[in-house]
């Protein structure tokens, strides 16, 4: 499935060397062999939307283009695996004299056996998240198919597939490291980067800026960012309400939860223009199009 140029258009061609499946429990692969091809829960999504404003006229978008952003990743399958070490991890910080700020910051030295396991793991399951995405970018291209016919199927490309969360041998200045990308992504220069707002606003495509290579090790936000928590944002509103209020915007809603519905309100996100212009100013960052919601299907 899926064309040759869709790897050339994703980060490290859509794999991470060294990934070890004898790492990955048989509980991870049991909880991932039905769900490749699939979204997930919580703020996952794929999301229908339209250029609005264009930064950059040279950089392959057009006014009013239609594009689809989708956001998801290595399904149970990864969550398995993080399971897994946390649990590994946490059984040797004693004997290794870590002493953790928070228990989800579980951790081994990159050189030990369980670093070394971790990092085999992870690899694994971030190829599956490339290869998960790349299932659901060609249910979506053959939707294109199935409604317009071939010719504009034929017309779809893929912009750029990037990580969110994963650690991954670099290097930087001279020195080689393990940089961990959590809730972030890569922007080295000149690659495409996204950052999502919410269902009812705005989601922005950039480019990597050099700068960002020696401040951030080549990272930047990968969305906007919660400004309330998934409780705090249920008591908020509820879902058919906020159906509705998206409607009238002309956004169609498909989500099998008005409870998960609720919990990803536009308002319980942070402004996506701010966020953007920190990125800006901060030289990380270039805007290239700025993307409106249509159609949001959510897990």
């Amino acid at each position: 499935m899926g064309l040759a140029e869709d790897v050339e258009a994703t980060e490290s061609r859509g794999r991470i060397d060294g990934a070890d499946p004898a790492e990955v429990s048989e509980r991870a692969r049991q909880r991932g062999a039905p769900q490749l091809g699939t979204m997930g829960s919580g703020n996952h999504f794929v999301e229908l939307q339209f250029v609005r404003r264009l930064h950059d006229a040279d950089a392959g978008l057009e006014h009013d283009q239609v594009t689809v952003l989708i956001h998801s990743g290595s399904r149970g399958l990864g969550h398995q695996v993080c399971t897994d070490f946390v649990k590994r991890m946490d059984a040797r910080l004693d004997a290794r004299g870590i002493v953790l700020p928070d228990r989800q910051l579980s951790c081994a030295p990159v050189s030990s056996d369980d670093g070394r396991a971790y990092l085999a793991a992870m690899a694994a399951a971030a190829n599956f998240a490339w290869a998960n995405r790349h299932a659901i970018a060609h249910g979506v291209r053959e939707a294109v198919r199935t409604v317009l016919g071939d010719r504009a199927a034929a017309g779809t490309r893929q912009v750029y597939d990037v990580a969110h969360n994963v650690a991954k041998l670099e290097s930087h200045g001279g020195r080689e490291l393990c940089v961990h990308r959590k809730g972030a992504t890569r922007a080295f220069p000149g690659q495409p980067v996204f950052i999502p707002g919410s269902m009812g606003t705005a989601s922005f495509v950039l480019t990597g800026r050099p700068k960002a290579m020696n401040t951030t090790f080549g990272t930047i936000c990968h969305g906007a960012g919660r400004a309330l928590s998934r409780t705090r944002a249920r008591k908020q509103v509820e879902g058919a309400e906020l159906r509705r209020q998206l409607e009238a915007q002309g956004i169609t809603v498909r989500s099998p939860s008005n409870r998960g519905l609720a919990e990803e309100g536009p308002f319980a996100y942070k402004d996506v223009h701010a966020v953007v212009d920190v990125v800006v100013r901060a030289g990380l960052a270039e805007p290239v199009a700025e993307l409106e919601p249509i159609g949001v299907v959510k897990g």
